[in-house]
């Protein structure tokens, strides 16, 4: 077997570089015949593998300080998962008073329209909506 695949498995099973990992020249051969991470983590506790301090000052602390109110972003994930949550909670309202008879099929579909493109921000927002939508209705009979 190679030695640098040996090094390729206890970089993965460490998850270090390939230059913090000395193999000791007596035992080689036991290096060679580990086939699995756990096998190289056997032999780091055994003493065969050797695993170097970081050398010099690590760069990815800089960013950490840089982190202001500013700078702060949402992951896109996050904000996928709250806008699945409200366009649900919205739309089930929407089918509901459809369902009872309060809306009618033109104001459902206006309304869907909206919630798919974020006009309401939660919904409190979509009831007093609804009900200024109602008082033009009633005002326009």
């Amino acid at each position: 077997m190679n030695i640098k695949q040996k090094k390729s498995l206890a970089m993965k099973a460490f998850k270090i570089g390939k230059d913090r990992i000395v193999f000791l020249q007596s035992r080689l051969n036991e290096i060679k015949e580990a086939i699995t991470k756990q096998d190289i983590r056997d032999l780091k506790k055994e003493g065969a593998i050797i695993i170097k301090n970081v050398k010099g000052r690590r760069k990815n602390t800089k960013g950490k300080n840089k982190r202001s109110v500013g700078n702060i972003r949402k992951k896109v994930n996050k904000r996928k998962k709250e806008y699945v949550i409200m366009t649900r909670k919205l739309r089930r309202y929407v089918a509901e008073q459809k369902k009872q008879g309060t809306l009618s099929r033109e104001d459902s579909l206006d309304i869907r329209k909206k919630i798919r493109n974020k006009f309401f921000k939660s919904k409190a927002h979509l009831k007093t909506y609804m009900q200024n939508l109602n008082k033009l209705i009633k005002i326009k009979k």
